[in-house]
């Protein structure tokens, strides 16, 4: 979890995240109502884009109205195999809306759960009540449980998300050198051979005089 500017959490972020947005920052927006749940799978490479509200880079969304509620509101995020479900209850009804649902997403074992929040000029307040985390019993072919083990970075089936670049860890001193030396020794080494082709040439183009 590192601070950032993407409801508080960092850009650039590797894994799921799922926003509940109280504020349009795109002029104009007549389609949608605010407050605004989204979702959307990152690699790292990709920056949540604020001014279009996430557009360009979100799986699906719903509006949800939340504010000033004198009754607890819910949200349910289920993942079964690849299935991403994201449904609400709102109404205080105890009945479940739909919201998102994305097949073919593939998120890695070993994550983390996290909230956090970030407000601009407009401030609202909203209670995190709990957090509940349930472990679902899915039945998986060998072929469905190979599949999801070699998963090793969030991606989203028909979704091309850019290739993430690893930078090369620094040379150190003495890799520094050792190219430093090898390469040198290499030149010597070629600058030695072409002077001898070079004297075998010059001796041949005498020979061919006499």
């Amino acid at each position: 979890m590192q601070p950032g500017p993407v409801f508080g959490n960092m850009d650039k972020f590797v894994g799921l995240g799922v926003f509940i947005d109280t504020y349009p920052n795109e002029e104009k927006q007549q389609e949608r109502v605010f407050p605004y749940i989204s979702a959307m799978v990152n690699n790292g490479s990709l920056s949540y884009d604020h001014e279009r509200d996430g557009r360009p880079t979100e799986l699906g969304g719903c509006t949800a109205i939340v504010r000033n509620l004198h009754y607890d509101t819910f949200l349910v995020i289920r993942y079964v195999k690849r299935h991403l479900t994201i449904m609400m209850d709102i109404d205080g009804k105890h009945e479940w809306r739909d919201c998102i649902e994305v097949p073919g997403v593939r998120l890695p074992r070993g994550y983390y759960f996290g909230t956090s929040s970030i407000t601009g000029d407009l401030s609202d307040n909203h209670d995190v009540i709990s957090l509940k985390l349930f472990e679902l019993t899915v039945e998986r072919t060998p072929e469905e449980e190979k599949m999801h083990r070699d998963v090793f970075l969030p991606s989203v089936d028909n979704m091309k998300l850019p290739e993430m670049t690893t930078p090369l860890p620094p040379l150190s001193g003495l890799a520094l050198f050792l190219i430093v030396f090898f390469s040198l020794v290499f030149s010597v080494f070629a600058i030695v051979i072409g002077i001898i082709l070079y004297n075998k040439w010059q001796e041949q183009s005498r020979k061919r005089f006499y």
